[in-house]
């Protein structure tokens, strides 16, 4: 197992989504402004590149969040976690990728000894899933929530999630792709946010009424002109995708992570 693990860990950081280089390619084709044409061009060729020459795609090569999801019928013990959590630390080691992990009160040197993880059990999954998603910092610092009041309108959810997007600005290396989770508890809707992300972006959500609301958001980031890399143009957004859960009453949760034009991850069944 430690192999598919170390090679789970090569595949997302070396070799770039093919929904996320669908969009891409989308973008370059449909953006009028020759500079960001250009640095689209570039994305799309530094992607060949990394998976060609087996190179990081982007030099923040990420925090690692590991998603395990265990289907029916499937033991999972504190000992499989924790080989799943070595291997993710040694395919970073083996692979020579980034060194990004120290505690966050002391100035120490950057390690690799730092992954968080998530387990979820699934009856809809065959065996046990895990998913690596490195998340760069870049984009991740500019994570937001916002506890609305169960009255808030749908148009002031909206305004709060383009506000967002205007605040990461071209800090985050766009295009991005904007995650966003609604209900459960404040942990609860940043957790939905990331894993808005981990699904394939270039399709519809199946839910009719989420699907018109991603449309118009897309519609609206993309009308703020910050564009590819902060250089203006059409393609600011390549997708926004939202997953929602019940609620209490008396509260509405909206989180919002983003992830940079470099949204990378992988998956794998054990």
């Amino acid at each position: 197992m430690n192999k598919q693990i170390e090679k789970l860990v090569e595949t997302a950081n070396f070799s770039l989504r093919k929904d996320v280089l669908s969009l891409l390619r989308k973008a370059y084709r449909n953006e009028t402004n020759k500079k960001s044409q250009r640095a689209l061009a570039l994305i799309l060729e530094n992607a060949k590149i990394a998976k060609r020459e087996k190179l990081a795609i982007c030099q923040d090569t990420g925090l690692p969040v590991i998603f395990i999801e265990v289907g029916r019928n499937q033991a999972v013990s504190l000992k499989l976690i924790d080989a799943i959590e070595k291997a993710v630390i040694s395919g970073y080691k083996n692979n020579y990728l980034r060194a990004s992990i120290v505690d966050p009160f002391k100035s120490n040197n950057p390690s690799y000894n730092g992954v968080v993880t998530h387990v979820e059990f699934s009856p809809q999954i065959k065996g046990i899933k895990v998913t690596i998603f490195p998340k760069g910092f870049g984009s991740e610092n500019k994570t937001r929530l916002k506890m609305f009041n169960p009255t808030a309108h749908l148009e002031q959810i909206e305004d709060f999630i383009i506000e967002s997007v205007l605040n990461a600005g071209p800090e985050s290396c766009p295009p991005f792709v904007v995650g966003i989770g609604i209900g459960g508890t404040s942990d609860t809707a940043l957790l939905l946010a990331k894993k808005a992300l981990l699904g394939s972006v270039d399709v519809k959500n199946k839910d009719r009424f989420l699907d018109k609301v991603e449309k118009r958001l897309l519609k609206k980031i993309n009308a703020l002109n910050i564009g590819p890399m902060g250089l203006g143009g059409k393609n600011t957004c390549l997708a926004v995708k939202i997953k929602t859960v019940p609620t209490h009453i008396a509260g509405l949760p909206v989180g919002v992570n983003i992830s940079c034009h470099a949204l990378r991850s992988a998956t794998i069944n054990i």
